[in-house]
Order: structure tokens, then sequence, then C-alpha cells
């Protein structure tokens, strides 16, 4: 059995000192943009209300919905409306810091273009019990949040390491309050104007929403392909020339 001793003074006979290196490392970017708050929320009223309408009508032929609970646990998810001009602003907004996380990151992406493959708002029933269970977008360049309607009484994203070999063989920890190279897990709690871009593979959750306030974010995914097989309208054709 391998013990670990605690430091001395005087170094033993062949001591070594190692120096720490960081490898393959999981960025996230977290930032606070509150300027489109209040007009995202103005139009996206629009597609919250057809959203809840859609899927009300979806319910009335599901048989195996319960419909005593009325819209308990409900999640309206609006089509992607990345194209809508009121929010041009906000896509390029978020489309030149998606293309600096990647730049940041030490990709090359001369020659690449980005595309939103999806951008969507969504809104937790107001009746509590909204939540998603933990999914990745695994052909997904880049994955993104940006929060309009939430406190700390609402739900939260969470996150998780994407590492399986190190979730596989996970130890128990010194301190589960304190971020640390062995965190496999973390609960982050946004304010309206929040917004966190990642990987699309990193896996992700909601947590369980007690519908005691307002909850409601735009997340969107983001694919990066060569220029020269891309014929669609792509984000970094829009982005400013530097």
């Amino acid at each position: 059995m391998i013990q670990g001793g605690s430091s001395t003074a005087q170094k033993p006979k062949g001591h070594v000192d190692f120096k720490s290196a960081f490898y393959f490392q999981t960025p996230v970017w977290v930032g606070q943009a509150p300027m489109f708050v209040k007009d995202t929320i103005k139009l996206t009223d629009k597609y919250i209300k057809k959203a809840k309408k859609n899927l009300k009508d979806r319910l009335k032929n599901d048989p195996k919905w319960k419909k005593d609970i009325g819209t308990f646990g409900l999640s309206y998810h609006s089509e992607s409306f990345s194209d809508d001009p009121k929010v041009k602003d906000l896509v390029q907004f978020i489309g030149q810091r998606s293309y600096e996380f990647l730049d940041w990151s030490g990709f090359n992406l001369q020659n690449h273009s980005l595309h939103f493959t999806e951008f969507w708002v969504q809104e937790f029933s107001e009746k509590g019990g909204g939540h998603h269970s933990t999914h990745a977008h695994w052909n997904q360049h880049i994955s993104g949040f940006y929060f309009l309607k939430c406190n700390d009484k609402t739900s939260f994203p969470i996150f998780h390491d994407p590492r399986p070999g190190a979730v596989m063989t996970k130890l128990p920890l010194k301190s589960e309050e304190q971020l640390s190279l062995g965190t496999s897990q973390v609960h982050y709690k946004p304010k309206p104007g929040t917004m966190i871009i990642f990987p699309g593979y990193v896996p992700h959750e909601y947590a369980v929403d007690p519908g005691l306030e307002p909850f409601r974010f735009i997340h969107w995914n983001i694919k990066v392909v060569e220029t020269a097989i891309s014929k669609e309208r792509s984000i970094t054709n829009e982005l400013p020339k530097k």
C-alpha cells in the first residue's frame, strides 16, 4: 500500500520535484451581457406563446398525458429563430464570442465557417417541475445559454465532467463546496444577462424548477464546417472585419 507522508524540512535522498502540467482541460466561458435582455424577452414572448399552444395541441391527443397534473413538469421549446431580423444583434454577438472561444482554444479556423444549427428559446412551466436530464450535443462544436428570466429561486444548469475515465475512477473529494481538479459536477446559478459558452461535448442538465419564479433562456448550437463545402449563410462571413 502506498501512503502519502507529510512534508519535512529535509528532503529524502532521491527526492524529485515534480512540476504540474494540465492537459485536456475543458474550457467554459461565462460572461454578463445584460444589454440584450429587455429586447430579447419582448421578442421571445411570441415564440413562447406559440410553443405553449403547439404543446397543448399535441397533449390533447396524447393518452399518456395526465390532465389532472396540468402543465406541471412541462418545458416550452420554440422553433429555431436565428434568422429573425429582430435578434440579429444578439446572434452576431454570440457568433463573435463563439469564434473567439474557438480561436482562444487553439483551433485554426482559416477556411472554416461557423453556422447556427439550432437557436431556440425555452421556458419551464409556471407550475414547476420543468427540467432537463443529462445530455450532450456530440456533433456540435459549440453550445451555449443566454438567460433571460431567472434568479436564485429558479432552475439552473449543471455541468458534468466530459471525461468518461475520470468519472469511472472518481474518488471522494476533500470538499464538495470548492472547485478542484477532482470536481466532476458544477452547479451554476445564473442571473438575467448571463451567457455561457462551452464545447458541445460537455454533458449538461437543468435542475428541477420549483415554479416559484419565471425561468426562460436561449439555447444554441454551432457547427464549424469547411468553407469550401459550405454554401449557406455563415456567422463568420457576417462578423466585422478585423
